[in-house]
């Protein structure tokens, strides 16, 4: 491949999203707030949190309701955050004792199933890489004819494993390597111009007087006309270097840590992975060394409403309890588990999660902490997933259905709706399906807490899973009498509905009916499930009378 056609298609996989809605978000920019919205008042599909506010929930009474974020850790520091953090007022902060006796030490905002005594874990390997560094010394390089008949399966499953492993490896080097060559020769080139000629920033039109009389003026004019030819003059060659700094750390980390099967981070939490049952093991440092994730996930739900700073969450009367347990890599089933039961034991109304993969070695232990959880009538709220696939046909963990095939019945599955109109509305990377995802949520350009006291927009699953964790820790709040099970029905059956709304199916991008993308065929709305709740409350206060 020549290496204009190369450059041109690098750019575009990296530049071209951050182009392709520029009309649209200049007005969104104006409404950091627009997933609070609603299209009848603000002409905006958001999930009308803000209407049932100032309407049907106006003067109405609340209970403080304790929502606990599963992911990579929560700044409880954050100015719009602190006062909004989940105690657990039996444990004495700082102490190293297990005071309430729960089996966690100075657990007082929550608990880290991926530390240890002596750090955090940050980055980790993927669920395929550890399969495969599982299954390797078993059947490499066996006889596929000398395989017992009781090992055929778990051979069979062997060659997937060992054939995408291998498969993904390769593809994440080699755009490492590309992304990362490519940034150097962008990085040089515009840096080289901007000191040669004193430049705030090198534009399109001083590129077209430029006359080089350098080769390494020349390549550099060259690298950066590629750039503006392909996506207009008025591009900041600054922005795009962020952009491409942000895609070769993200195959960086693949590359050195996701797919490295020498990689093992695990002796910092000191815990016996070969026991699934295993509990107390962690430590008490619920941000841990990247929190930019969960921060963001636990002020779309709980920013604090009433301080007049920063942003406003979705719930007005919650307190999150922080769990951390989702590493730069896949998170383990072990913990996962653990940090479910954690949750449900200290009193969590609601447990979200934004996370996945499509590998579950011990989903059983997974099985056995959700089932644990819907007995107890904890709702469980699940981002679908970002690889704008079918999970009707593609795994996604974990997962409402149990391997026995029943299903939890406090489960909801989320996926992602964007501000766009029309074949735009849904978001071109959510994961979809017409038997596993509920419904949709506001999941692009969502502006929230980010560490350190900062802000910013973030796109993903896992931002409409904690937008729909929001409503439904606002309706148990203002409806105590509401079952976990009952939650999940108004959210259900309040879906806002677009009739022969046709949409750009995620992946493929062909046209389709939205109602096709989920089994209620909606999206998420407070104010409608607001009204069915008080419905569902008098019709609750009239049973009782007779």
């Amino acid at each position: 491949m020549k290496i204009r056609h190369l450059l041109f298609l690098l750019l575009l996989l990296v530049f071209a999203p951050l182009f392709a809605q520029t009309d649209g978000r200049d007005s969104i920019l104006k409404l950091r707030d627009w997933f609070l919205r609603d299209p009848e008042t603000d002409s905006l599909q958001g999930v009308s949190a803000e209407r049932a506010y100032q309407t049907l929930l106006k003067n109405r009474p609340s209970r403080t309701v304790v929502v606990a974020i599963i992911d990579s850790g929560v700044d409880i520091f954050h100015e719009d955050l602190k006062d909004v953090v989940w105690v657990n007022e039996k444990e004495i902060p700082g102490n190293r004792l297990d005071d309430d006796r729960n089996g966690y030490a100075d657990d007082v905002h929550g608990w880290n199933f991926i530390g240890g005594p002596s750090g955090n874990v940050n980055e980790d390997t993927y669920e395929l890489t550890r399969e495969y560094v599982r299954l390797k010394p078993k059947y490499a390089g066996a006889d596929e004819k000398k395989i017992s008949r009781k090992d055929r399966a778990e051979f069979a499953y062997w060659k997937e494993i060992d054939s995408k492993f291998q498969q993904r490896k390769k593809e994440v080097n080699e755009q490492y390597l590309l992304y990362n060559s490519f940034y150097k020769n962008l990085s040089i080139s515009n840096d080289t111009l901007k000191k040669i000629f004193s430049l705030p920033q090198v534009t399109a039109a001083f590129l077209d007087t430029l006359k080089p009389r350098t080769p390494v003026v020349a390549f550099a004019r060259y690298q950066m006309q590629l750039l503006f030819q392909n996506f207009g003059p008025d591009m900041n060659p600054d922005d795009a270097l962020n952009e491409l700094r942000e895609a070769v750390h993200y195959y960086e980390v693949q590359a050195l840590y996701g797919y490295n099967e020498d990689y093992n981070p695990r002796s910092i939490v000191g815990d016996d992975i070969n026991n699934p049952n295993e509990r107390f093991y962690g430590n008490a440092d619920v941000k841990g060394p990247d929190a930019d994730h969960g921060t963001h996930v636990a002020g779309i739900i709980a920013a604090n409403r009433k301080n007049q700073i920063g942003i406003n969450g979705i719930a007005d009367n919650v307190k999150i309890m922080a769990i951390r347990a989702v590493p730069n890599g896949d998170e383990r089933d072990k913990d996962v588990a653990n940090a479910i039961r954690y949750a449900v034991d200290n009193g969590a109304h609601i447990i979200n999660m934004s996370f996945g993969k499509s590998y579950s070695p011990q989903k059983d232990v997974v099985d056995k902490a959700v089932k644990y959880a819907e007995s107890k009538g904890v709702l469980l709220v699940h981002a679908a997933g970002n690889d704008g696939k079918n999970i009707d046909q593609n795994a996604n963990f974990p997962s409402r259905f149990y391997a026995d095939g029943t299903e939890c019945k406090t489960w909801i599955e989320v996926g992602a709706s964007g501000w766009g109109a029309n074949q735009a509305f849904v978001a071109s990377f959510s994961n979809y399906g017409k038997k596993t995802v509920d419904f949709f949520s506001p999941g692009v350009r969502i502006f929230s807490t980010m560490p350190e006291n900062q802000y910013e927009f973030n796109d993903g699953t896992s931002m409409a899973s904690p937008a729909t964790a929001g409503v439904a820790a606002l309706l148990m709040s203002y409806f105590p009498s509401l079952t976990a099970a009952e939650v999940r029905q108004i959210l259900r059956q309040s879906a806002r509905k677009f009739d022969n709304l046709k949409v750009a199916q995620p992946g493929s991008g062909e046209p389709v009916l939205f109602s096709e993308l989920s089994i209620t065929g909606g999206l998420v709305n407070a104010y409608e499930a607001v009204k069915l709740a008080i419905e569902m409350e008098n019709r609750k206060a009239g049973n009782s009378k007779r």
